[in-house]
């Protein structure tokens, strides 16, 4: 397992703007101006995010004219939102386990 990368994913999802643009993206492919509007901030800022997304694999873009869209490339990191809502609200507690060293 490669913890490096693990570790970049989870840095890249630590922040409450791109895990919105993440959420947005689940739902619809968007441009940079649509996802400006969504989340509330400059185009600039919505621009870093996404490129922080992109290079961990997150999300993908493709241009069309002089337009970029942004889609969400692995949609199965929405497990993960579920798996933390879970955790937030005292979910699905693991049972007692031995663990050998």
């Amino acid at each position: 397992m490669d913890f490096k990368k693990l570790a970049d994913v989870h840095k890249a999802l630590a922040n409450e703007s791109r895990l919105k643009i993440v959420y947005k993206l689940y739902e619809k492919e968007c441009s940079v101006t649509e996802l400006t509007d969504y989340v509330e901030l400059d185009q600039s800022t919505v621009s870093k995010h996404l490129s922080v997304l992109l290079n961990v694999g997150i999300v993908s873009n493709k241009k069309v004219k002089n337009l970029v869209f942004y889609s969400l490339q692995t949609p199965c990191i929405m497990d993960m939102f579920s798996c933390t809502i879970k955790v937030i609200n005292g979910e699905d507690k693991p049972q007692k386990k031995c663990c050998k060293n």
